[in-house]
């Protein structure tokens, strides 16, 4: 009975939903102040009522009713408690009912944060979000109910949950990865309510800027755990793979990004007002697109969902929906939306729309990359052709060069027009240093150059070290007016520098070796010595595992590291679990493979310097997109436009 009322909580959001729809839009157009204020209820009701779903199914998981199709198909009774909260979001229904519980909670912080934007306006918002929330809910309840019954061949047992799956990174990736994703949805109606409202001045700019911030940190803080979370467990050793759900993901972040940078010239000097809403559509289709791509069957995938290809239809044709709604509209409305403020080549704006060429450029050539395969099959009735990892490189390397290029100016130059001489003067000394270190470094440390290592360095010494020039001669004026928009905005430009240490130093240094080991037999790998001590076998709560364990010596430091084979008894998977022995500078990494007989067994040794600055620099952009939020000039504009709505309601 409880999990149909979960059901049934489902029905209920999707009527909410539609009020909520028909009341916001309606009563954005015609200013009807009862019809307006009913939409805050209607937000209230629907995310309790979808809320009270996602609680049903999570008590179907924790009391093993494995007579629900999800959880039989999901989970077991020797799954550890953790893992079955987590399990809830572990496969395509559950994952959907996340993300539009997710969906609900950013359309009820709208409803609440936004009471100081005008009626009208936050009506026509809400109802926008209204109406994404009913394609969300009509998808779930048509295709992918989580509370269909086994009725009545209901299992004494269930299948268990994808063993890939029974780890932290589930825990955590997912409900980040979904909360920017579906935070877009935020941004794309403020978009729409501007076009539908007809005020496309820079005040819808101003009012979306924080919400798009946040949800841009949620994903970029999604996809850094993702990395982490398949470096450590899939057990290759790799970060990124250029899987086409990896890509995904990494659409929108690349549009989203873009569209960070393009609402604060918006907000600051009205320029750039038709590409800022594009890019607000564009972000938010992008996640649907991404979307598509998982859960329409289209591909095979490492974390795509193997589903119904009805499904996909579904998805497709919302996504037909929405995006082309939102572009005719947009087409409709273009005529009359003008921004005349001139700039100089040599200016803010104008390297912030290198910024944007530059990441729409590369956000191009990852969809191309991701669905030509997907158009080549469908056009040639099953041939398979494949675009791998030479492709993206040699696309997306060179244009973050010149993208991290770009960044060492953008501190010295000044709104509308900088002088050349000025600038020059600025960022010499800083050039030079960072030339002379990019050399000096890895020449002092390893005794050779090579340009690719050396080019990077001097790049992401150029962008520390202008932001740091720039930060001091803002405190030389005093600190009080440093501004945290300005703080987040360097953290973020120092995580991209981070990162970009990260990814070539770990590309171009990284010592890996497969070889056969038997107890006893040791292995020199760069500095270190590795000794393989046998595997003796251990148990886990729902699994049996093989433990290697090996002693390691490098110089004077000595540590032992276990990875381990586990069998799981409910699905027989075989799974790969590495022992890592984590650090700022390098990462040791061990993986057992195949066992060979006579307690031999295929081992893989890696050496990784510098991978762990790949998620430190995620974190630190992350960390600086939160920061950019609670600027104090937030706070005062919405103080003001309380009063000021104070004042023509009174």
């Amino acid at each position: 009975m409880i999990v149909e009322l979960g059901h049934l909580a489902l029905v209920i959001a999707l009527g909410f939903s539609v009020l909520l729809t028909l009341f916001g839009l309606a009563g954005g157009a015609s200013g009807h102040q009862r019809v307006m204020a009913a939409t805050p209820s209607f937000v209230a009701a629907q995310f309790v009522f979808v809320a009270l779903a996602y609680a049903t199914l999570t008590y179907a998981f924790v009391n093993d009713d494995f007579s629900v199709a999800y959880v039989a198909a999901n989970s077991n009774s020797l799954l550890p408690w953790y893992y079955k909260f987590s399990a809830v979001w572990g496969a395509h229904e559950g994952s959907f009912l996340l993300w539009t519980l997710i969906m609900s909670g950013w359309t009820l912080a709208v409803a609440v944060k936004g009471r100081d934007l005008p009626d009208t306006f936050l009506a026509r918002v809400l109802g926008v979000m209204g109406l994404l929330s009913f394609g969300f809910l009509s998808f779930m309840l048509w295709t992918s109910n989580p509370f269909d019954r086994l009725v009545p061949m209901t299992p004494a047992e269930g299948s268990d949950l994808n063993p890939l799956l029974q780890d932290f990174g589930l825990v955590v990736h997912p409900p980040m990865l979904y909360t920017g994703y579906v935070g877009f949805s935020v941004a794309f109606s403020f978009a729409i309510a501007a076009l539908l409202s007809g005020r496309l001045d820079t005040a819808w700019a101003r009012w979306s800027r924080p919400w798009t911030n946040i949800a841009w940190a949620f994903l970029t803080l999604g996809i850094t755990l993702g990395s982490w979370w398949a470096y450590y467990e899939l057990g290759w050793g790799g970060w990124w793979f250029w899987d086409p759900v990896e890509n995904a993901s990494f659409m929108p972040w690349l549009a989203g990004t873009a569209l960070v940078h393009c609402l604060a010239v918006t907000e600051k000097r009205g320029a750039f007002k038709s590409w800022t809403l594009l890019l607000a559509i564009t972000t938010f289709s992008l996640s649907l697109l991404g979307a598509f791509i998982v859960r329409s069957g289209v591909l095979t995938s490492v974390h795509a969902f193997a589903v119904d290809p009805t499904r996909g239809i579904f998805i497709l044709v919302f996504l037909f929906v929405v995006v082309g709604g939102s572009l005719l509209l947009y087409a409709a409305r273009a005529s009359v939306i003008r921004s005349s403020i001139s700039y100089q080549f040599l200016s803010r704006e104008a390297f912030l729309l290198l910024n944007n060429i530059l990441l729409i450029i590369a956000m191009a050539l990852v969809l191309l990359g991701t669905l030509y395969p997907l158009a080549y099959e469908a056009v040639t009735g099953g041939d398979k052709i494949s675009v791998g990892v030479p492709y993206f490189n040699a696309g997306f390397v060179p244009l973050m060069l010149v993208l991290a290029a770009a960044l060492g100016i953008a501190p010295a130059l000044n709104w509308k027009r900088t002088s050349a001489v000025q600038a020059y003067r600025q960022l010499r000394w800083v050039l030079a240093a960072s030339v002379v270190l990019g050399i000096a470094v890895p020449l002092l440390a390893t005794g050779a150059v090579r340009w690719e290592i050396a080019l990077t360095l001097v790049l992401a010494f150029w962008i520390v070290g202008s932001h740091l020039l720039d930060l001091g001669g803002r405190l030389r004026k005093g600190v009080t007016r440093i501004p945290l928009a300005y703080v987040g905005m360097s953290l973020a430009h120092f995580g991209f520098a981070a990162a970009l240490l990260g990814v070539a130093l770990t590309s171009q240094l990284s010592i890996e070796k497969d070889l056969r080991m038997g107890p006893g037999d040791t292995v020199v790998l760069g500095t270190m010595e590795f000794e393989f001590n046998g595997a003796a076998e251990v148990s886990g709560p729902n699994y049996v595992a093989q433990r290697g364990t090996f002693s390691v010596r490098d110089g004077t430091n000595r540590f032992a590291l276990q990875p381990e084979k586990r069998s799981y008894f409910a699905s027989s998977s075989v799974m790969t679990e590495a022992a890592i022995d984590a650090g700022l500078l390098r990462d040791v990494y061990i993986s057992l493979g195949e066992s060979l007989g006579d307690g031999d067994w295929a081992v893989r040794i890696q050496i990784k310097p510098f991978v762990r600055w790949i998620w430190l620099g995620g974190l630190l952009m992350a960390l600086g997109g939160s920061l950019a939020i609670a600027d104090a000039r937030y706070r005062r504009l919405r103080k003001r436009m309380i009063a000021q709505n104070l004042i023509a309601a009174g």
